[in-house]
């Protein structure tokens, strides 16, 4: 019997929808948080319950402790995910949410038995292949505020503003270290399909880096490419989103 579980200070709902047939459960970039995802609703098919997860230092989780590390991040998102898994799920992630999506998807896995149904990942290069490039969340603050400018993911109000670069460049560092620091282990592939999507003129994660995700599926995989940088995701919404009801009704047709 499906329940539906009461929403908590890491997994938000903006449209709640107990008659969902699915749970999409949404990943942020670094520095991002739930509200990135807040729209995605009107866009999705009516049988997809969206549900962004709040990570700690920002939005509801703004008085929780940083996270600087994957493997304990990925292992409470876990424990807390587990009520919600109670029907058909499946996760997206962008950039370091992408790298969050894969590593929570093997260790529910092995800790769980439990696998989503479908895998979105963007803007992230696939896990085996180590980084070309120094770490960023070591960088001086001009260097990260010049580094965010090329990303061209943080809004100038942030950017611009003292007070609020104080609240937000800490929360940056814990989640770049987060991904600088991560260590990729090999372990057998996933049983599940892999969607990746990337950005044409994105330095971050090219079009080989994401194709070799290819490597962690044994189901079908599919690689989309779009107009733009590494933040396609906001000039390429609608594309994007389109992209992602055609792979999640495909999905739900297979899953009757």
């Amino acid at each position: 019997m499906t329940t539906t579980p009461t929403f908590n200070s890491w997994v938000t709902c903006p449209k709640p929808n107990p008659q969902a047939k699915v749970r999409l459960f949404c990943f942020p970039y670094a520095g991002g948080g739930a509200s990135a995802f807040r729209t995605w609703s009107n866009s999705l098919p009516d049988t997809v319950e969206v549900c962004p997860v709040e990570l700690p230092g920002r939005g509801r989780q703004i008085k929780s402790v940083l996270f600087t590390q994957l493997k304990p991040l990925v292992s409470a998102i876990a424990s807390i995910l587990i009520p919600y898994l109670d029907k058909p799920f499946a996760f997206y992630g962008h950039s370091m949410g992408g790298l969050i999506s894969f590593e929570l998807t093997r260790l529910l896995r092995s800790e769980y038995g439990l696998t989503p149904f479908h895998l979105f990942i963007s803007g992230r290069r696939a896990p085996q292949l180590p980084s070309t490039k120094p770490p960023i969340y070591a960088l001086s603050e001009h260097e990260l505020l010049a580094k965010l400018r090329r990303f061209d993911g943080t809004p100038n109000a942030v950017l611009e503003d003292p007070e609020l670069l104080q609240l937000f460049l800490p929360i940056l560092r814990a989640d770049f270290a987060v991904v600088d620091t991560y260590v990729y282990n090999h372990e057998p592939p996933l049983n599940c399909p892999i969607s990746v999507f990337g950005g044409l003129q994105d330095q971050e994660a090219t079009h080989n880096e994401l194709q070799a995700w290819l490597e962690q599926t044994t189901a079908s995989f599919s690689l989309q490419m779009f107009n733009g940088g590494h933040f396609f995701i906001n000039s390429e919404q609608a594309a994007l989103l389109e992209n992602i009801a055609q792979e999640l009704q495909m999905a739900l047709a297979s899953l009757v």
